[in-house]
């Protein structure tokens, strides 16, 4: 199957994974702009009704030359939008995706969920698109997401030097991981099986 035949909505029984759209703005600024600290570690810094805008329409632009899918993440355990997620530097020719431009709210984060939307994004990369490699990748100075990357399987290849320019102007270095097509069913019984009866 193509990587990019539709936008796909992913779901199970703790999260809601479905194609962003502008009228989510509302939603997702009671999150973007109540919590700096989501944009410490990131390149892209949402401080302005403005800028989430322009960070939606760009979004939804990369959606349609066919360069990203992003999601809005709704968390269905406690019936909230918790932020945004998406499959990003789509390669048709080498069969590879990234998993990235995360982001959800503090009073989600440490429950699960972002596990358990990692799970339904990895699955449909391996098993519905087919996929050789996922990549992910994060701020050299996120220990916080560096460890969530590692917790979910994904292996640490190295950091690439002044990789980045953050919207202040700071260089920043990033760290890169992946899962590959052969790891995917070990890290699905390591990692993930054991969650399944809470989502399936």
């Amino acid at each position: 199957m193509p990587l990019l035949d539709f936008y796909p909505t992913l779901e199970n029984k703790r999260v809601l994974l479905r194609p962003l759209q502008l009228a989510d703005q509302a939603d997702l600024a009671a999150i973007a702009l109540a919590e700096p600290r989501l944009w410490q570690y990131t390149v892209s810094c949402i401080d302005s009704e403005q800028s989430l805008k322009e960070y939606l329409e760009k979004a939804i632009h990369e959606r349609e030359e066919g360069r990203s899918i992003p999601f809005l993440v709704f968390d269905k355990a406690n019936n909230k939008v918790a932020g945004s997620t998406r499959y990003m530097q789509i390669s048709k020719e080498h069969k590879r995706v990234e998993i990235g431009s995360t982001w959800i709210g503090k009073a989600f984060q440490g429950t699960g969920l972002n596990k358990a939307m990692k799970f339904l994004l990895l699955e449909y990369a391996f098993e519905t698109m087919q996929v050789n490699r996922v990549e992910l990748k994060t701020n050299e100075l996120n220990t916080t997401s560096r460890n969530a990357i590692a917790a979910i399987g994904a292996q640490q290849e190295g950091i690439l030097r002044s990789h980045m320019i953050n919207d202040n102007g700071t260089v920043r270095n990033t760290v890169y991981f992946s899962i590959i097509k052969e790891e995917w069913p070990g890290v699905k019984e390591r990692i993930f099986n054991r969650f399944m009866p809470d989502w399936y």
